[in-house]
């Protein structure tokens, strides 16, 4: 049944395994294991007496990779028989943490000199999103990071933009530059003629206010497109 978690007995040859995973990943780090292995490791602690294996194996079957599992919803991951809310909380710190451990890089310097910082943070963050979300990193006169905020969540294909909403909060922020970022869910970041119209709406409503726009990313699982480094703004 989907969702039972922690039942079965504590068998022997788990225990075994666990020890045998646990030295693997000790002697030789992730490049030790298996994909199917790192999660059958990170489930250790919210399935404490079942095999993990048969679980780290189906997520990996119904997801296809790592990212994909660790940024499916909670309602998809508990589909998967043995997926209950532990299995779910461990799944998501997780994600969490190697997305504070990619946004730490970029906080460190300013954000244009550390440009594959800043994509394999939004990458990580957003590219195996099922949702699309309009990201905006506020920065200061020095390019420092100020603050990174989702400004809107929207469905598989579309998120409502409102430009004076993000310049009103670039304001709040004392902000002197924005970088604006989305994903899209398909997996193709070509922009579409809306994502193009809308930067260049938020471009005429931020430049009066001396507030510049550095670049628009979209992200996918395929890729990123810089409207920059592409010639769109």
């Amino acid at each position: 049944m989907a969702g039972l978690e922690d039942s079965g007995p504590d068998l022997p040859h788990f225990l075994g395994h666990r020890d045998r995973l646990r030295s693997r990943f000790r002697d030789g780090g992730a490049a030790a294991l298996a994909d199917y292995e790192l999660i059958e490791l990170a489930l250790f602690r919210a399935l404490p007496r079942r095999d993990t294996k048969p679980i780290a194996k189906a997520l990996l079957r119904r997801f296809g990779t790592i990212a994909e599992v660790l940024s499916a919803s909670p309602a998809r991951l508990r589909e998967i028989e043995g997926v209950g809310e532990a299995v779910v909380l461990e799944l998501k710190l997780i994600k969490a943490l190697s997305e504070r451990l990619a946004q730490e890089a970029v906080r460190k310097r300013t954000v244009l000199s550390s440009w594959s910082a800043l994509l394999d943070y939004c990458r990580t963050a957003m590219a195996y999103e099922e949702r699309e979300q309009f990201r905006i990193l506020f920065l200061d006169k020095k390019n420092g990071l100020i603050a990174d905020e989702v400004q809107q969540t929207g469905t598989v294909d579309h998120t409502p933009v409102y430009p004076r909403e993000v310049v009103r909060r670039a304001l709040e922020l004392s902000a002197s530059a924005i970088i604006l970022v989305h994903n899209h869910p398909s997996g193709d970041p070509t922009p579409s003629r809306a994502d193009i119209q809308m930067t260049q709406t938020i471009i005429d409503v931020a430049k009066p206010l001396g507030i510049v726009v550095h670049d628009h990313l979209i992200i996918g699982r395929e890729g990123h497109v810089s409207f920059k480094g592409t010639g769109l703004m």
